[in-house]
């Protein structure tokens, strides 16, 4: 299989889906959760002639819940948030049943349930948990009708529909060690079928666009696993598989490895542009290094040496050919910076490749180095936060509005079935901040209800009374539902309602046109609810999230670069691996908040957030080339040149902060630094490549490049560049 999946790329794609099967391992289990707890209430149920299946109903609901809606981080706190949800339910079961006929009391246990889940997030993430299982554990027993004579059968479910939860959380699926175990197997998997889509390049003289199309969408999704297995890692998962491994460099191998391939990617077309290809010799030796490379399982227990002694001895005859070119040739090609980076990054990716491979035969101690700490970055959001109405008090005050006008306008709509309208309002406003997102989800919900609601009336019709097919089919769609979540909200709204096509037409034998279009104008309304109430009630405006996401990449790039450039000053260097994923991180965050508002017809040009966001992908481009071609050793820069990086790294910090102030305020206008002085100087006196074992022009390249950008973002937001002679 591992040779398989390097030669037919279809294939290599189809095992790299899913990174760590994350998807697939959550909607597994609860749908599994789930059946269990209902076929097991109800064969108890049978087998004592219990009238009414609604326990299994229950004890369905709280398997689903015991693993859907349990988010912490670690096992021992989902366990006792579990356990909290159970308590939770059979206390929402018990009041909904005691006052299932006091309807004006029912309105208030559900508002209150929804401001409290809010409300109390604040404090820990399983208090949203408790208070959503309560809210919709007194949403069934009020639909249901649910008989408090019963309760008994009621707690045997939820218990039954704990203890499944229990066990597929914890005893029967794998740990969090084994998805991060097939996170790192999906990025090599992605990371070989790119060597061979670029090997196949290489050997081909003709470019294609086809092809470059096919290279372009296997980098950009091998970044996307990057960025999602950087998440993935942390110090006990690693210990468990790979213990003389520290995380840092863990990270740094994954963050070489992307850099490598995209720089490869990016170079292709430059070379076969400028005919480096026409030397054979060139071509065979990246190739060689590629081959190499992508052969390698550098994680594997069993890994073969001599691939990495091939990578190595590949990279040393490039860089003996670079040294003569540089060395015979006084008008250099363009090429050989290509080249140069090329080597520079291969080396990078080598180096950790075998530090892992000396960490897994432990020939060498576990570094005792600490990842920092995240304390101080804690305490500076709580007091941002102090300072105006806190993001959980927002939302509950809007859940509290929003709970009673649903509840109004289902009393109004929907008589017999008055919380419809409520439950979309609720599940509409989880997760959204802003105006925009509320937006998108409530149309993504409005849609795919639409959808789902037609396909699922004509199958719940063609399948009607072949009870075991339209049960399958019942669990197929929720599992499809919770699969394609992370994906597509619409796509998981269409097979929630198809789902509940099927469930109608099982318990009340039968299902119309009205019944379901019923459902869609209670969907629709309880989306628009929860929209207006975004829009009106302490809105969160889009435009100043996307403000406050660009506030934070900037923020997070000023301490990357000053880190960076002050590793030329000091004797020891701090790993930067893990804020260059967190530049990517918020730079997906700032394109994430911005969707709503570029789907707008002419928003690119209009609201100048389209030029924004191509700045701040292109600084992070070079950002992350920066940290990808740098030197990795232990050695300042020498010591005429150390003034003026320092001198580098303040005025640059200070263009970073003027953006800053201007993104925030458009009255202000700040002094901008064009770094040409400086790049003069350092140019000028720094030693020649061959005279020294630190190639000073080449590592600072991209700040150049990174001040270029932010200088020409200033300049649009209303900055002025000062003269050279000017002082700071």
């Amino acid at each position: 299989m591992r040779q398989l999946h390097r030669q037919h790329i279809w294939l290599g794609r189809f095992l790299a889906s899913d990174p760590g099967r994350k998807r697939l391992q959550q909607a597994g289990k609860t749908t599994l959760s789930l059946m269990t707890s209902v076929f097991i209430t109800l064969f108890l149920l049978k087998l004592n002639e219990y009238p009414s299946i609604t326990p299994a109903i229950v004890s369905g609901m709280v398997g689903m819940f015991g693993v859907l809606i349990v988010l912490d981080d670690t096992d021992r706190k989902k366990k006792v948030t579990l356990l909290c949800i159970a308590v939770s339910v059979a206390g929402g079961i018990t009041v909904g049943s005691l006052f299932s006929h006091h309807p004006y009391a029912v309105n208030i246990f559900l508002v209150a349930a929804m401001f409290s889940a809010f409300y109390f997030s604040r404090f820990a993430v399983r208090y949203f948990s408790i208070g959503m299982a309560s809210f919709m554990s007194i949403y069934f027993s009020s639909v249901l009708k649910l008989d408090a004579s019963h309760l008994l059968w009621f707690y045997i479910g939820i218990a039954i529909g704990t203890l499944s939860a229990y066990m597929y959380q914890f005893l029967l699926f794998k740990s969090s060690s084994y998805v991060l175990k097939r996170s790192l197997i999906s990025f090599h998997i992605q990371s070989n079928l790119t060597f061979t889509i670029l090997l196949k390049a290489m050997e081909d003289p003709k470019s294609s666009e086809k092809r470059k199309k096919s290279l372009d969408r296997n980098v950009r999704k091998l970044n996307e696993y990057a960025r999602t297995l950087s998440g993935d890692i942390n110090e006990s998962d690693l210990k468990e598989l790979y213990p003389g491994i520290d995380v840092s460099e863990l990270r740094l191998y994954v963050f070489d490895a992307e850099m490598l391939i995209q720089t490869l990617s990016d170079s292709l077309k430059k070379l076969k542009e400028l005919k480096a290809f026409e030397q054979d010799e060139i071509r065979q030796l990246l190739m060689r290094v590629i081959r190499s490379l992508r052969d390698a399982d550098v994680l594997a227990q069993d890994y073969e040496p001599k691939t990495l002694e091939e990578t190595e001895r590949a990279l040393q005859e490039l860089r003996l050919m670079l040294t003569n070119v540089l060395k015979d040739q006084e008008d250099l090609p363009r090429w050989i910076y290509l080249l140069r980076r090329i080597e520079s990054i291969s080396n990078h990716v080598l180096q950790a490749a075998l530090t892992i491979q000396e960490a897994l035969k432990g020939e060498r101690e576990v570094p005792t180095e600490k990842e920092e700490d995240e304390s101080e970055e804690e305490e500076k959001e709580d007091e941002e936060e102090s300072k105006g109405l806190k993001p959980s008090t927002r939302k509950a005050i809007q859940a509290l509005i929003a709970g009673i006008l649903a509840i109004v306008a289902g009393e109004l709509i929907a008589p017999a079935q008055p919380y419809w309208v409520l439950l979309t309002t609720f599940i509409i406003m989880i997760g959204t901040e802003t105006v925009g997102r509320t937006y998108l989800k409530a149309f993504q919900r409005s849609f795919g209800t639409v959808i789902g609601a037609l396909v699922g009336f004509g199958a719940a019709t063609l399948v009607s009374g072949v009870k075991p097919l339209e049960v399958g089919l019942l669990f197929l769609a929720l599992f499809l539902s919770f699969y394609l979540f992370p994906v597509s909200y619409t796509l998981m709204s269409l097979f929630i309602t198809m789902l509940i096509a099927f469930m109608y037409d099982i318990l009340l034998g039968g299902i119309s046109v009205g019944l379901m279009g019923a459902r869609v104008l209670d969907t629709i309304i309880g989306a628009f609810i929860a929209l207006i109430v975004s829009a009106f009630v302490f809105p969160k405006k889009t435009k100043a999230k996307v403000t406050d996401t660009f506030d934070e990449f900037f923020e997070e790039l000023g301490e990357y670069v000053e880190s960076y450039l002050s590793s030329f000053l000091k004797e020891k260097k701090k790993p930067l691996a893990d804020r260059a994923f967190d530049l990517d991180h918020k730079v997906q965050a700032i394109k994430d908040e911005a969707q709503s508002i570029l789907q707008r017809p002419g928003a690119m040009t209009r609201t100048g957030l389209g030029r924004w966001i191509t700045v701040v992908i292109a600084v992070n481009y070079y950002a992350k080339h920066l940290l990808a071609s740098s030197h990795r050793r232990n050695e300042p820069f020498p010591e005429e040149l150390q003034k003026v990086i320092g001198v580098t790294s303040e005025k640059l910090t200070q263009n970073i902060e003027a953006v800053r102030l201007m993104m925030k305020d458009p009255s202000a206008h700040c002094s901008l630094w064009d770094l040409a002085e400086e790049r003069r100087e350092i140019e000028t006196q720094a030693p020649g490549r061959l005279k020294s074992h630190i190639d000073v022009i080449h590592h600072v390249y991209y700040v150049w490049k990174i001040n270029q950008s932010i200088v020409a973002l200033g300049e649009e937001l209303g900055g002025k560049v000062n003269s050279e002679e000017e002082k700071g």
